[in-house]
């Protein structure tokens, strides 16, 4: 008797649960979740049919002319919201973005990532992903008037913030994202809650998940959550640290017992790729003008192309090997930012390390020294360079890197640049407070 097909396994679990309305989930190539409601009436229809759309009113999707589109529910992603919206009881599902003709839209964000896991997978690679995704608590959503001012690991017993964390962390375990720890962060009202090790595919809809959840207990409780990579001077930014490996045979395939530092050839390569790509592919892991105040020496945002062991001042670290943990060696780039969008970045991430494979990169000496304390010329007698130090400088890196054309599609390519083309000239030109403050009464 064959198995029943995953789509009647979610029509019957709505059915049981009597949810009445399912949220369909898409992102835009911003990173920006979508959403439209229907009844569970109409589950069944939507995911053998899926569902009409106008793709040219989403940014990044098609022009007007070809405005057609499908959102077709992904019955593995279905989870019912730990939370009620009135008396009723709602259901999420992520869709993919297709075609009518029922092939997959190019455009489509998770499409991007697939394209790039399908090409990983016929080399015999599954690609695994672990982010730290960073942020701040703040009273408002038009101030940063703070919750806390606590720092790094610091036990605020009795603060709303750490009641926050915790009935996160239990709304996430309700959503089946596994959790691994949360704690307080170095600057004031910054917190982080980890999520466990997972396919790509699956962390990147976690990812999406997880700030809507942030953002929704924080509004449950009169507060406000941000992922802005500086929301203040001075203060540290918000990083997203994204721990990844790649397994074969069901084997962590960065993992060598013969190494000194247990790291596989193929693990060098890797990382190697990763660097070599590293400023074409900050424009999609940091695409935000507001990213790069964050990326500034000082604050430990990684702006050094480097590897490290355990230096944490590196672009990329490779933490400490733990005697039979041989599936948990893994490499950490720690540039990208918790606005991105995930599936973008999860796969120039993947890219530009399945290049260093393929083209065998050397792997450069790993770095023991703190970078932001070495000199200009320390740093390029080692052959360490620079990240770009504006959105501008990473999309002209961007837009000259094949491998990032290749990986995201013509379409997507093209549109995020001149997205970002527009949004650099609106900072550029646009007179701040700043220069108000300091410049009106003296120039």
């Amino acid at each position: 008797m064959s198995p029943k097909p995953l789509r009647d396994d979610a029509v019957e679990r709505i059915k049981r649960e009597g949810v009445e309305f399912i949220h369909l989930w898409f992102t835009d190539v911003l990173g920006f979740l979508k959403t439209f409601v229907i009844t569970a009436d109409e589950l069944e229809n939507a995911m053998a049919e899926g569902m009409g759309f106008d793709g040219s009113s989403i940014l990044g999707f098609a022009r007007i002319q070809e405005s057609d589109m499908i959102a077709l529910p992904d019955p593995t992603t279905l989870q019912i919201l730990p939370w009620r919206q009135g008396d009723d009881l709602v259901a999420t599902m992520f869709c993919d973005v297709v075609n009518p003709d029922g092939e997959p839209y190019g455009a489509d964000p998770r499409y991007v990532l697939k394209r790039v896991l399908a090409k990983a997978a016929g080399q015999g690679y599954e690609f695994f992903i672990g982010p730290e995704l960073e942020y701040y608590y703040l009273k408002n959503d038009s101030s940063t008037e703070l919750l806390d001012h606590g720092g790094y690991f610091d036990m605020t017993t009795r603060d709303l913030a750490v009641d926050l964390r915790k009935e996160t962390v239990r709304t996430l375990k309700n959503f089946g994202i596994q959790v691994e720890y949360s704690h307080h962060e170095v600057g004031p009202s910054q917190h982080e809650i980890d999520l466990r090790y997972d396919s790509a595919l699956k962390m990147a809809d976690n990812v999406m998940t997880y700030r809507l959840t942030v953002k929704e207990v924080a509004q449950l409780n009169g507060v406000y959550a941000t992922f802005m990579p500086k929301p203040m001077y001075g203060e540290a930014g918000s990083g997203m640290h994204v721990h990844q490996s790649l397994f074969k045979n069901g084997r962590n395939a960065f993992y060598d017992a013969s190494d000194e530092h247990h790291l596989s050839a193929i693990g060098k390569s890797y990382i190697a790729g990763l660097l070599h790509h590293a400023p074409a592919i900050s424009a999609i892991t940091n695409q935000w003008v507001n990213s790069y105040k964050r990326m500034v020496s000082g604050f430990e945002a990684p702006v050094y192309v480097c590897w490290a062991h355990r230096n944490r001042s590196a672009l990329v670290r490779v933490p400490m090997y733990k005697p039979g943990k041989e599936n948990a060696t893994r490499v950490e780039l720690r540039s990208p930012d918790p606005a991105c969008n995930p599936y973008l970045a999860f796969a120039v991430m993947l890219a530009a390390g399945l290049d260093g494979i393929e083209k065998g990169y050397e792997l450069p000496p790993d770095v023991t020294d703190d970078v932001y304390e070495m000199s200009a010329q320390e740093r390029e007698r080692c052959g360490i360079t620079q990240l770009p130090e504006s959105l501008n400088a990473a999309v002209d890196m961007m837009e000259q890197s094949e491998l990032m054309r290749e990986t995201l599609g013509d379409q997507v390519f093209e549109w995020f640049i001149r997205n970002k083309r527009q949004e650099w000239h609106e900072y550029r030109t646009r007179v701040t407070p700043w220069e108000i403050e300091s410049g009106l009464a003296i120039l």
